[in-house]
Formats: C-alpha cells, sequence, structure tokens
C-alpha cells in the first residue's frame, strides 16, 4: 500500500489479514508439533485416562484425533493463503489500481481454497464424531462436534468465483481502453 493511501478500511482489512495469517501460523506449528505426540505417547494417555477415570471408558481415539489434526493443519494453511491472496489485493486497492489480472488470478485462487476448505470439512466432521463419541463417556464432558452444510461458505466460493470473472473483464475492459487512447 503506498504512503499516500491511508484509507482507514483498507489499513483495518491488511492488518486483518496479517493477524489472522499468524495465528493460522501459529495454530499450524502447534498442530504439526502435538499429531505425533498424540500417536507415540497413546499408551501413555489410555494410562493416565485409564487412571483417572478406571475401565469405563473405551480406548483413547488416537488415530481419529491425529486424522482431526491433520485436516485441520491442512485447513490452517488453506486459509493461510486465502488471507495472503487477500492481502495482495488490498495492496492493489491502496495503490488504486485494483483491475490487473493477477487480481483475477488471487480471486479466482482464492475461490478454489475456501472450495477445498469446505470438502476438507467433510473428514473433518467424521474425526470429529468420532472423539466427541468417545468424550460422551467422560462424566461432565462438554466436547461437541457439529458437522452441517456450510451454506456460507458455498456461497463465498460461488461469490468469489464471480468476482474473478468481474475483475478479469474489468482488466480485458482497461486494456482495450488504454489501447484506444
Amino acid at each position: 500500500m503506498t504512503k499516500q493511501n491511508t484509507d482507514p478500511l483498507l489499513l483495518a482489512g491488511q492488518v486483518l489479514a496479517i493477524i489472522i495469517q499468524g495465528v493460522m501460523a501459529f495454530a499450524g506449528v502447534v498442530l504439526v508439533i502435538v499429531t505425533p505426540f498424540v500417536l507415540f505417547f497413546q499408551d501413555k494417555i489410555n494410562a493416565e485416562i485409564q487412571a483417572e477415570h478406571g475401565d469405563v471408558l473405551t480406548a483413547f481415539p488416537a488415530m481419529p484425533l491425529a486424522g482431526l489434526f491433520v485436516v485441520i493443519i491442512a485447513v490452517v494453511a488453506l486459509i493461510f493463503l486465502f488471507f495472503g491472496r487477500l492481502r495482495a489485493i488490498i495492496g492493489t486497492v491502496g495503490d488504486r489500481d485494483p483491475f490487473v489480472p493477477e487480481n483475477a488470478d488471487r480471486l479466482s485462487t482464492m475461490a478454489w481454497l475456501l472450495l477445498a476448505v469446505q470438502v476438507l470439512m467433510i473428514p473433518a466432521a467424521g474425526f470429529g464424531l468420532l472423539v466427541a463419541e468417545w468424550a460422551k463417556q467422560i462424566e461432565d464432558s462438554t466436547f461437541s462436534m457439529d458437522a452441517g452444510l456450510d451454506l456460507t461458505g458455498i456461497m463465498m466460493v460461488i461469490v468469489l468465483f464471480i468476482l474473478a470473472r468481474v475483475f478479469k473483464q474489468g482488466a480485458a475492459m482497461r486494456e482495450d481502453l488504454e489501447g484506444t487512447v
């Protein structure tokens, strides 16, 4: 973003995108570290659970939990990339040059990234439901899993694909206009 442009909305968008990318990076690193521990130490985790709750619980669902973590790592990476593209678009708006072919490509990529997130929510819900079923055995447990169709996310994917076409058309019209002047 240029120094002349001090649009508070663009600045807020850039700051928010940076914060979200930072949170996603942190979450990704934590999950990459924690996932192998869940698998390698599942016997120790089971022993601790047995010591605290006795034989009333089935075995700790290490594989479903690790599967959930792996899917979440992929989702976190996709969201990180999404907000990177958004930051680049905000930068071109701040430079007063948004109708460039790169932004059409960025919007299309953002749509594909969100579509991938929507698809990854299917196995995430499956793994989450397995973990939630196990957690129900624990007294005073509050773990729950909401597994449903996210219409807002699907609409966002469609809107981004449409905006990508709008930006592509705008960039082409701009090139035609510049060619006639």
